[in-house]
């Protein structure tokens, strides 16, 4: 049998056989008849869950963070234009002072020229 060389079909048998003996030996080992498989699936479930759980509460906390930035900005921008406001009324009063001021000159000239 030197030489013997297999077929297409007895490398396809050849093939098929061993197929079905990793999956016979793949059956006997399956996880879900392992006492113990049930724990361990309990566990990774509440590691799980509680991943879930804190990944949800980083986003609540982020969410909450963006929220007060938001709120300081809003703050800091009305307290410029709140300064800005007293900036032109105080520019107002005191042209206003000033008019008042060359008026009160001018009257008192015009009360000397007569």
């Amino acid at each position: 049998m030197k030489n013997y060389e297999p077929s297409f079909a007895n490398r396809l048998g050849t093939a098929a056989k061993a197929k079905k003996a990793q999956r016979a030996k793949a059956q006997a080992v399956d996880p879900a008849k392992d006492p113990k498989f049930a724990e361990r699936q309990a566990l990774r479930q509440a590691q799980a869950a509680a991943r879930d759980v804190r990944a949800a509460e980083r986003k609540a906390a982020r969410i909450a963070e963006q929220a007060r930035k938001a709120e300081e900005q809003i703050a800091a921008e009305e307290a410029r234009v709140a300064e800005l406001a007293n900036a032109e009324q105080r520019k107002i009063d005191l042209a206003a002072e000033q008019k008042a001021a060359r008026d009160a000159k001018y009257a008192a000239r015009k009360a000397r020229q007569k």
